[in-house]
Order: C-alpha cells, then structure tokens, then sequence
C-alpha cells in the first residue's frame, strides 16, 4: 500500500471515527479481527458506504476502527460502573474534540462558520461516510439533516447507541466550540437516539 492510500486512510478514520478511541486505536485496534476479516475483499459497491477506499471500503474501516473502541468502552462500563465510564468518556471526547477544533482553526483561513462547515460540503470523506440534505447555508446559519451515518450504523449494529450518543453525537458541540467560541451547535434528534435523523444546525452569533 503506497504512502499516499495510507495517509488518505488514516484521515478518514480521523473524521469518522470517536475521538476517545484515537489514541489507542493505531496500536492495536486490529487485535481481535479474524484472518478471514482482514483479507476480506470488498464486494462492488452498492452503497456509497460500500464504497472501496484502498483495500477494504469505507463501511469496513469503519466498522473495525469502532468495535474496537466499543469493546474498550464496554470493559469501562463493566469495571466503572456506566455512569462513571460514559463520565470520563464524555470528559476525554470533549477534550479532544476540542483540540481538534483549535488545530483546524490554526490552519483555515478564518474562523467564520463558512470555513467550519466547508468540510462537511466539500470534502469526499464526509461524502462517503454521511448522507445529508442541506436545508440553510448562510454566513451566519448553517444546517444540515443528516439521515445516513457510517459510524452510527456500526453503534447500532452492536447494541452501543449510548456510548456512541456519549462520544460522539456529544463531542461536536465541542469539536464546533473549539474552531470558534462563537459557532454554537443546537440539536434535538440523532439517530444514536432513535431519531430518524440528525438535525444539526450551526449558528454564528453575534
């Protein structure tokens, strides 16, 4: 696999994968993972998830990256209590999201909420690991229903909406906080809550 696939591979699994699992999951988040699933070559792409993205497609990526930092949240759960580990999750997610945030802003242009949202418009790996409809692009508000999303699939499929609800869905209102203080997030329905859709709507105040 060439140096470019590879650093194309580990953005999207940046973006599209918990941030609490990031710094545990390039040492051994393959551990685990069958022969078979390893090797396994991606069928035609029938869904823009299934899409092949070097070796395996964007769903498979995914899908290995985050069960491994579910059955590490899951050992919290059993040790710590739930409360006490979705706690210290949120608390680890929070903190780097937030960093993330403040290491985009330092490269953008400017931090105005067009520069934010760029991304989820323009860049192929949220294409491929999101489907969303636009419903208002200003200067000032920006949202977006998304009704597909490869990494609330993998949460779901194993019976983990609440952890990804905790490290996911909640770590965006920081990621957003740390590009721009004043780029607030507001939403009332994900899909890790059993909603139908995500309704995010980012607001540039004054």
């Amino acid at each position: 696999m060439n140096k470019e696939v590879i650093t194309s591979r580990r953005n999207f699994i940046t973006k599209t994968v918990p941030a609490c699992a990031m710094t545990c999951m390039f040492s051994g988040s393959l551990l685990g993972m069958s022969l078979n699933e390893l090797q396994e070559k991606p069928a035609q792409a029938k869904h823009k998830f299934d899409t092949v993205f070097g070796e395996l497609t964007y769903r498979q990526i995914n899908n290995m990256q985050t069960r491994y930092f579910i059955n590490f949240a899951k050992y919290l759960e059993q040790n710590l209590g739930k409360e006490k580990a979705h706690e210290l999750i949120k608390k680890f997610a929070d903190n780097q999201a937030m960093n993330r945030g403040k290491a985009q802003a330092s490269k953008a242009p400017d931090v105005g909420l067009q520069s934010y949202v760029k991304q989820f418009k323009e860049d192929p790996l949220y294409k491929n690991s999101l489907t969303m409809e636009i419903i208002q692009d200003t200067d000032k508000v920006f949202e977006m229903k998304i009704t597909e999303c490869i990494t609330a699939e993998t949460f779901l499929a194993n019976k983990a909406a609440d952890i990804g609800f905790v490290c996911v869905c909640q770590a965006d209102h920081a990621w957003s906080e740390g590009f721009n203080p004043k780029i607030k997030l507001t939403r009332d329905k994900t899909i890790l809550q059993g909603h139908g859709y995500c309704n995010h709507k980012y607001t540039l105040e004054s």
